[in-house]
């Protein structure tokens, strides 16, 4: 599948449904970082769920923010999609030698039992709205992070799940996030059955299989019939440029600036991307 975001509605139960896969965008990341295996994979299921957090923006500038904060040794992570879908962010930590090349982390070991998730909807120098949860987990942290939200704050009926898979390399073989959603007139019954095959794990491994093509999903959630409404395609994009990183130095008092050395090396902890900049031009 290529990076896109497809929307989904199922007329007759009215029920909706959200399909991301930005596994190209979240390696280009995941590269930019230099992240080990562990960091990779945290990455780009963050990159997935905020990826279906991109359907809730409706104005051209804005952009919503998916934070986790936790007591595990990740410590947290930080990722962003805006509305015309480019994809950026970060993990606290990005090498985890204890976990690293030991095989699929265990997110009770990585991220710690629990934790809290921010998520911030803006538009260039204003907050459009915010919602954070604590919330704990066994296991499918940013799913069980993404239905606390949607249920605590937005009292919506939401089921999620995301998968990911990285190399020994580092580099995401695949990342993909799926969401179902009930809205109060919609069918309560249906939906008790879409639920279900969230919760037996069914929906995270056929996001995980070669069987991840939205319609062959919406035949795993007993939706075949619903219609593709629109799909967005998702990238990977950084605001960071050569010229915001000059901005920054050049914002610095000159008796400052004076006593830098010539060049500086300025690296965007969104993207991993290095600007060198004249420090006295």
């Amino acid at each position: 599948m290529k990076d896109e975001l497809v929307e989904i509605l199922d007329s007759a139960t009215k029920i909706a449904v959200l399909c991301a896969d930005c596994t190209t965008a979240a390696g280009q990341l995941a590269r930019g970082h230099l992240s080990g295996p562990t960091a990779s994979h945290y990455l780009a299921e963050a990159l997935a769920g905020v990826a279906l957090l991109g359907a809730e923006t409706a104005q051209e500038a804005e952009t919503v923010t998916f934070r986790l904060e936790c007591p595990g040794p990740l410590e947290g992570f930080l990722v962003e999609c805006t509305a015309v879908g480019t994809l950026r962010g970060y993990t606290k930590k990005k090498i985890l030698n204890d976990f690293d090349g030991q095989g699929a982390p265990k997110d009770a070991q990585v991220l710690g039992e629990s934790g809290t998730f921010e998520i911030i909807r803006s538009i260039p120098g204003t907050i459009l709205s915010s919602g954070t949860v604590a919330t704990a987990w066994k296991e499918d942290a940013v799913a069980a992070g993404l239905d606390a939200y949607f249920g605590q704050s937005l009292q919506r009926r939401v089921q999620t799940a995301v998968a990911a898979s990285v190399g020994d390399d580092g580099v995401p073989l695949f990342a993909r996030g799926l969401l179902a959603e009930c809205p109060p007139d919609g069918d309560a019954a249906a939906f008790a059955q879409v639920a279900d095959v969230f919760a037996s794990g069914a929906a995270a491994r056929a996001l995980a299989s070669g069987a991840a093509a939205p319609r062959t999903l919406l035949k795993k959630l007993g939706l075949p019939q619903a219609e593709i409404r629109r799909t967005r395609p998702l990238s990977f994009a950084c605001r960071c440029s050569a010229e915001r990183a000059a901005a920054m130095v050049a914002a610095i008092p000159p008796d400052e600036r004076a006593a830098l050395p010539p060049t500086l090396d300025i690296t965007c902890h969104m993207c991993g991307r290095t600007w060198t900049v004249t420090t006295n031009p």
